[in-house]
């Protein structure tokens, strides 16, 4: 098993930053991609970043410029600095981790509010 504890979140003016964290325990070894994902009042949740174990990185084009995802492997942490925040990032954050050869694990959430 894996858990994954997300935290970082709050409310913060538009052009602001935030960075969110996602500390990861329990059977980790496997684990080849971990990303953010999001979702916003009445929407579908989305990614927003994903980062494998090889350092590689993806981003939605919404937040292309403005976040950043990266991991520090000897706290079994990722992180998401977000930058130049806007309104329409206001969503639940939620951190994923891939495993191999299957799994899906999900963090509870943590709130990103953007006030304008």
């Amino acid at each position: 098993q894996v858990q994954l504890v997300e935290s970082g979140g709050g409310l913060v003016q538009a052009g602001g930053s935030l960075r969110l964290s996602c500390a990861a325990s329990g059977s980790i070894f496997n684990i080849v991609r971990m990303g953010w994902y999001h979702q916003a009042p009445g929407k579908q949740r989305e990614l927003v970043a994903t980062i494998t174990s090889g350092g590689s990185r993806n981003y939605a084009d919404s937040v292309k410029g403005r976040f950043t995802i990266s991991r520090d492997n000897a706290k079994n942490t990722v992180y998401l600095q977000m930058n130049s925040l806007k309104p329409e990032d206001t969503a639940v954050y939620y951190c994923h981790a891939g495993l191999t050869p299957r799994g899906d694990y999900w963090g509870q959430g943590t709130q990103v509010t953007v006030s304008s």
